[in-house]
């Protein structure tokens, strides 16, 4: 008879990971509302906000120095984000024309 060894399998514990990703999380969103804040955008519809989330994140990218964007198509796109946005707010177009016009802009 041999003799071996049983392993015992150790569980996981996904406790610390996801407290750390809920805690990222939670950062980088209360990043993101001030920066709508500062803009002047925090009463956008939350729509028109996941719309644009990724061009506020990329302000707030540069902002903390992260790159320097020099790039013509990020620059075109800035404009069109700060057309669309304030032509809603400014009720010359609806949120359903913002939002579209917004998703066939988008730099891919």
């Amino acid at each position: 008879m041999m003799n071996t060894a049983l392993k015992t399998a150790r569980k996981f514990n996904p406790e610390p990971v996801l407290r750390s990703i809920l805690k990222d999380a939670a950062l980088e969103h209360q990043k993101t509302e001030e920066m709508f804040r500062m803009l002047g955008w925090a009463d956008l519809p939350q729509e028109l906000k996941l719309e644009i989330k990724d061009d506020v994140k990329g302000y707030i990218d540069e902002l903390e120095g992260k790159y320097a964007s020099i790039c013509p198509f990020i620059q075109r796109r800035r404009e069109s984000v700060d057309f669309w946005v304030n032509s809603y707010k400014d009720g010359v177009c609806s949120l359903g024309t913002a939002l579209d016009t917004l998703r066939q802009n988008v730099i891919r």
